[in-house]
């Protein structure tokens, strides 16, 4: 379930373009004119916007948009205003020219692959070719370690069905596929990859309750409990969360960038601009039942500004 709050009568995208223009004419840019139009228009809205900002003033509406706002409440309006395909491609592209490929950092990926419909993975992918002159899967292959680069371009190139069919007959016989290759020490199994690869979100789910009924452990527990490869062990947990419990990764997204000393815009930027549109209210309500606080008010009390205002404004809130 979307956030964002749409208004029921909204202007044409002309007015909306005019409306942004002045907001960066003069000294200063009127950056609450700014949240008040982007941050509330659906994308096929916001793209509308963009292609008649362009038909009247001969500019693109993202190049006034990093000229005129700053820090972070610039990236996260651009990263909104973006077309969602280009968006991940360009987030994707951003992970793997990292210099050091953290599995903290690869997480961007495999929520790309795991938790996006099938159809936008295959824009994505599209939109990557288009802007890098080189496919997804290519990248992965050559600039992360084997065998991480395994896992993530078998993921990247999935095409799951999307509908709820289940065939419990099949989950209990993948358990035990799952279950013989975690007994083996073997994670990077073929079996493994084309399970979590190629089956949909509710056959993956039956697979995982079946596992658990059969072998006593969850999936992620025997996987924890696996010797070999530490970061093979871990992208493969995140995997599996991201799979089964979409909208409790983003909650734990979300809650760790605001944890501790400093705050990870980045990554607070990410989750409720990527979600805002797809199911961040099963989000915040997720983040409620697993820390038995507000989302809302937990980025009140940790970030400001225009920057909190926006994020406030995807998420629905009435400021």
């Amino acid at each position: 379930m979307a956030t964002i709050r749409v208004p029921d009568e909204i202007p044409s995208p002309a007015q909306d373009s005019e409306t942004l223009n002045k907001a960066f004419r003069g000294w200063g840019t009127d950056e609450k004119a700014v949240i008040r139009v982007l941050g509330k228009r659906n994308e096929s809205q916001r793209k509308r916007i963009r292609e008649s900002y362009k038909e009247i003033y001969g500019k693109d509406l993202i190049d006034d948009l990093s000229s005129e706002l700053s820090g972070d409440f610039k990236k996260a309006v651009i990263l909104w205003t973006k077309d969602p395909a280009e968006r991940d491609a360009r987030l994707a592209y951003k992970v793997l020219n990292e210099k050091k490929k953290t599995i903290e950092k690869l997480k961007i990926i495999v929520e790309i692959s795991c938790t996006a419909s099938p159809n936008h993975l295959i824009a994505v992918r599209k939109a990557y070719c288009s802007l890098y002159d080189s496919s997804l899967e290519e990248h992965i292959a050559s600039s992360v370690p084997f065998p991480l680069a395994k896992l993530l371009v078998t993921l990247a190139t999935s095409f799951r069905y999307d509908k709820e069919k289940v065939d419990r007959e099949v989950a209990k016989i993948e358990a035990g596929m799952l279950h013989e290759a975690i007994t083996k020490k073997q994670l990077d199994h073929d079996h493994v990859l084309y399970i979590l690869a190629t089956r949909s979100i509710y056959q993956l789910r039956a697979t995982f309750v079946a596992y658990k009924q059969s072998y006593g452990n969850t999936i992620d527990k025997d996987v924890d409990g696996c010797p070999g490869d530490s970061d093979l062990r871990s992208l493969l947990q995140m995997v599996i969360f991201c799979l089964e419990f979409p909208e409790k990764h983003f909650a734990k997204v979300v809650r760790d960038s605001i944890e501790g000393f400093g705050t990870d815009e980045d990554s607070l930027t990410r989750a409720i601009v990527t979600r805002a549109e797809i199911d961040l209210m099963k989000v915040r309500g997720e983040y409620f039942n697993m820390y038995n606080s507000s989302m809302d008010n937990a980025i009140i009390g940790d970030v400001s500004g225009d920057y909190k205002d926006f994020l406030l404004t995807l998420l629905g809130s009435k400021i």
